[in-house]
């Protein structure tokens, strides 16, 4: 059951405002004003909610996928849910399927992968495995805060850089600084490239739209940090909100590649299942003078409708302002200089051993 009444204000720290229902939810409950006044102040005087973990074991840990979309086909989350609460994250509809909210839920309660690296050296080390540039945090990110306490990205990159695997990132944290002498090294073997994802140059919008990120000028550190040691920088200007961010496209690039950003790309913002009434809700919140016409925009940009999951277009939308974003993109890439990384290398590979009771000698 999913308390779904509406809140009256943002909650501080946090992208959503409500734990929005589940599309799986049985039963939801509305709040209706009886005249008293008294409906929502439990919902503007509770407690501000707080971060829980569960750690858990996971049976796999490799996931593929075959979407053209994409620029990988594996990929590897040592969470579920993520702090950041960035509002927009076209993961949080996942947490239904855990009879979560994708609004607060999400953000909220978290579930850490405590066995990551047994299964990872286990799927690693099988006969005929193949390895393939793996996307590490890709639905949720790998640096997150609980990153801190729990170490697992560090532990799982270890295990990637022992075995000389290719593995790529997109995060928002600056925690990524902490691993630099791991990417280095397996920057000098053409086994890394890290991509930081920055939606919006204004801090004060970033802290709405993505609270517990790193703020856009850590993340620009981070990536000269990162360059600086040899590692090779992207970044995703992502998502791009029609009238909240789509303005600051040319600068989010310049200032990308004054940090040592050399390849880019772009997204358009995505509302998938619930999703949708989370970011309404935020605007409603945050830009009740503009609600309507972003939607409007997006809509103009998803067939009239609020998202459609086509291939080929989920990640840039149709229509004339998705054709103008994708013109400005291309214009501005080309004149700030913006290239290509040449494939991560697979052919190093060396499996792993098998864990054995016996441990071992050499």
């Amino acid at each position: 059951m999913t308390d779904a009444r509406k809140p009256t204000s943002p909650i501080k720290g946090r992208g959503a405002a409500s734990r929005v229902a589940s599309r799986f939810d049985a039963t939801t409950v509305e709040g209706v004003d009886d005249g008293w006044g008294s409906v929502y102040e439990d919902l503007a005087e509770a407690p501000k909610p707080a971060t829980t973990v569960t750690e858990e074991r996971a049976r796999r840990i490799l996931t593929t996928n075959q979407s053209p979309d994409l620029g990988f086909s594996q990929s590897l989350n040592p969470y579920r849910g993520c702090e950041h609460g960035c509002v927009y994250c076209f993961a949080r509809p996942t947490h239904a399927y855990l009879d979560l909210s994708p609004g607060l839920d999400f953000e909220t309660r978290l579930f850490a992968k405590t066995n990551a690296v047994e299964r990872l050296r286990e799927e690693l080390a099988r006969p005929g495995y193949v390895p393939q540039v793996t996307a590490l945090g890709i639905n949720t990110d790998a640096y997150q805060p609980i990153e801190r306490r729990y170490r697992i990205t560090r532990e799982v990159l270890e295990l990637f850089a022992g075995t000389k695997h290719p593995v790529s990132f997109v995060t928002k944290s600056a925690l990524i600084e902490r691993d630099v002498d791991l990417l280095a090294a397996m920057a000098r073997e053409n086994l890394v490239s890290v991509h930081f994802s920055v939606t919006s140059l204004d801090n004060r919008l970033s802290a709405r739209l993505e609270p517990r990120a790193a703020a856009p000028h850590a993340r620009l550190r981070a990536m000269r940090v990162l360059a600086d040691a040899g590692v090779p920088v992207g970044v995703m200007v992502a998502p791009v909100i029609p009238m909240i961010t789509d303005m600051e496209l040319e600068r989010i690039l310049e200032a990308a590649f004054d940090a040592g950003a050399r390849e880019a790309g772009y997204t358009l913002l995505r509302l998938p299942h619930e999703l949708k009434e989370v970011f309404r809700e935020w605007l409603q919140l945050h830009y009740p003078d503009r609600a309507a016409h972003v939607m409007s925009l997006v809509q103009q940009m998803r067939g009239g409708k609020d998202y459609q999951a086509g291939f080929g277009t989920r990640m840039t939308g149709t229509g004339v302002f998705a054709q103008l974003l994708a013109q400005r993109f291309r214009k501005a890439r080309a004149r700030i200089g913006y290239g290509r990384f040449a494939p991560l290398d697979a052919s190093r590979f060396v499996a792993p051993r098998k864990a054995s009771a016996q441990g071992e000698l050499f």
